[in-house]
């Protein structure tokens, strides 16, 4: 029987797993997809995910794909796996695509949120959705700041110490912020980012806009590539994987 490829767009709320790829022992995104497809389908396949997403992390738009045997319609995959997948994994695009796409390896780039709340009292609906954050920020400084981030840099100075990864040079298309009421939207778009980027310039944002750094040093920090220099890691939570870009 001929097999075809189905590509998947694809919403979670990341809050209850260990993050986009299939663990021994907690629950991942990954699995959960997986099953579903045996479950509807009862081919045990394998998704492949643009890439990682980390523990509580969320996506808007997660690209994934797989190879099926499977008479279902490619396009009522969509509906087939929202039917039996869990409330918090959405599938909410369904289509067949050329048999060698890869959901990884064709990936041209990729667009983050990173989400604060900068409110007065924490927030019992927001609390697993964004970063609170009670102390005033100056979101002018933060919006100078991002700048620096943007074009081709080495971001070793920005990468999760421990991470095996060589080649640390990658390119910001565009980043800006918006605040509207309590709620700060880092956006981020670029070709590639290394483990936990995106965290840590978020962090280094809410430091800078904190007074703990200054908004004149960004650059130097970039070029010292050393990762104590740069801010904290802002938490997970707040993060989003918001488009894939092909």
């Amino acid at each position: 029987m001929n097999k075809k490829n189905i590509k998947l767009l694809i919403e979670y709320d990341g809050t209850n797993y260990c993050g986009w790829q299939r663990q021994t022992d907690d629950p991942s995104i990954q699995e959960a997809l997986e099953e579903a497809i045996f479950e509807v389908t009862g081919e045990n396949v394998t998704v492949t995910g643009s890439g990682r997403t980390d523990s509580r992390v969320h996506a808007l738009g997660q690209v994934a794909n797989f190879h099926t045997s499977s008479k279902i319609p490619a396009d009522k995959f969509r509906m087939v796996l929202n039917g039996v997948l869990e409330r918090d994994i959405v599938v909410k695009d369904s289509k067949e695509v050329d048999f060698n796409f890869h959901a990884c390896d064709h990936a041209k780039g990729k667009e983050y949120k990173y989400i604060i709340y900068n409110g007065k009292i924490r927030s019992a609906i927001k609390r697993n959705y964004s970063y609170f954050i009670n102390q005033e920020l100056n979101l002018e400084d933060m919006e100078y700041a991002l700048k620096f981030f943007i074009g081709r840099h080495d971001f070793r100075g920005f990468m999760a110490t421990g991470s095996s990864i060589k080649g640390t040079v990658r390119t910001i298309t565009d980043a800006y912020l918006v605040k509207n009421e309590d709620m700060i939207e880092i956006t981020i778009k670029g070709t590639g980012f290394l483990y936990n980027m995106v965290r840590i310039i978020a962090g280094t944002l809410i430091d800078v806009g904190r007074g703990k750094i200054d908004k004149f040093d960004i650059e130097k920090i970039i070029e010292s590539r050393d990762r104590i220099k740069a801010g904290h890691t802002a938490d997970a939570k707040g993060l989003y994987l918001s488009k894939v870009f092909y």
